[in-house]
């Protein structure tokens, strides 16, 4: 989607962005890797690169030392496909049928935990590249029986033209530090992983997420499938600075209009807020078609010009109100939702706090009528 731009005399406004800083996503890559050592990084870039643009940050992300890419779904792997990235590629999402042909279109990878889905794969009677996920404790996809997990192991190194690669499973409380269900998880998958590999050496074994991979290297093992940090958010929900990543995405929009108000006089739906003294709100083009949320209102921040200011009122579709008080701000100024202005920043993590949800649900639910916009740094 083009940005949408005004010209008012000789300054450019523009309704709404979201600039992806594709030499951080390649920092943190690179950070992750240190962590890793001799492990393989794979990039998780599903949902669109968990909002910022899945092909970019994928290129940024090999740059940075990932050797492999994983997403959900057979169609983000056919885009990322018809876009020219040729790394190795996982599929980690359950598939139909049709699903299974566009991801074996594309070259990549899928994951097999039933003998359902195993025998769909052997009736397509054409190459494939599978992956034995095991149900540690989450309780989602995979098998939670070993033996059923070995048998499955066993079968796709027997059979011509299946491809064993890897073995995995995935942790529920590795981003919560007080959990002990995390080490158990581990200690359930080592056996396992360990087995595959004496009789299949060739095999990798894979659980880590972000938060595992900085909470222990016990779950390295061969590869790691990193996500939220890739794109520089921390996996714990705390400042992301203090484990050197760096956030890839802001949102930003700007002063579309100032209205004076005097007290009692209130703005937006509802009449959710009033003003005490005389005030001055601005109005920026922006709003929850954005992906700012609703439940923002009157209780976020905004920065413009190196200072916060507090949204108030209900925040709508398109616009939301920001009291600015008597400060020296003017039509046409800049205005930060998401990241850094001067010596302030406002955080995925802040926000998501506010929200009680998570910083995935911040930068994914960045809605597709804001443009992204790659830039390095």
């Amino acid at each position: 989607m083009a940005e949408l731009t005004v010209r008012l005399g000789s300054a450019e406004r523009v309704r709404a962005r979201a600039p992806v800083d594709l030499g951080a996503v390649e920092r943190n890559c690179a950070t992750l890797k240190r962590h890793l050592g001799r492990a393989h990084l794979c990039a998780v870039v599903k949902a669109d690169g968990y909002g910022h643009g899945a092909t970019s940050c994928a290129r940024a992300a090999l740059a940075g030392g990932a050797t492999w890419l994983a997403v959900a779904t057979a169609a983000e792997a056919a885009e990322l496909r018809e876009d020219g990235i040729a790394a190795p590629l996982l599929v980690m999402g359950a598939l139909t049928g049709a699903e299974l042909e566009v991801a074996l279109d594309a070259g990549a990878d899928v994951v097999v935990w039933t003998e359902e889905f195993l025998r769909a794969v052997e009736a397509t009677d054409r190459p494939a590249r599978v992956h034995v996920k095991l149900d540690t404790g989450m309780h989602r996809l995979g098998t939670p029986d070993p033996d059923v997990a070995h048998r499955l192991v066993d079968r796709v190194a027997a059979r011509d033209g299946l491809d064993l690669v890897g073995v995995m499973t995935h942790f529920a409380t590795a981003d919560e530090p007080e959990s002990d269900f995390f080490d158990t998880q581990v200690e359930r998958f080592r056996p396992f992983a360990e087995d595959v590999k004496r009789s299949h050496p060739g095999c990798i074994a894979h659980a880590a997420n972000s938060a595992a991979v900085l909470r222990s290297e016990a779950a390295h093992f061969d590869m790691a499938r990193c996500g939220i940090a890739v794109y520089g958010m921390d996996p714990f929900g705390q400042n992301p600075s203090l484990r050197d990543l760096e956030p890839a995405l802001s949102l930003h929009s700007y002063i579309a209009d100032l209205k004076e108000l005097t007290p009692g006089e209130s703005v937006g739906y509802g009449r959710s807020w009033t003003a005490s003294t005389q005030t001055r709100v601005a109005v920026l083009p922006i709003g929850y078609g954005d992906g700012y949320r609703r439940g923002l209102s009157n209780a976020a921040d905004v920065v413009i010009r190196g200072r916060r200011f507090p949204v108030v009122g209900t925040i709508s579709m398109d616009n939301i109100t920001v009291d600015v008080g008597d400060a020296a701000v003017a039509v046409g100024d800049s205005a930060t939702l998401i990241g850094a202005d001067g010596g302030e920043r406002v955080t995925a993590e802040e926000l998501a706090r506010t929200l009680g949800t998570i910083n995935y649900e911040i930068t994914c639910g960045v809605s597709a009528r804001v443009p992204r916009v790659p830039l390095r740094s």
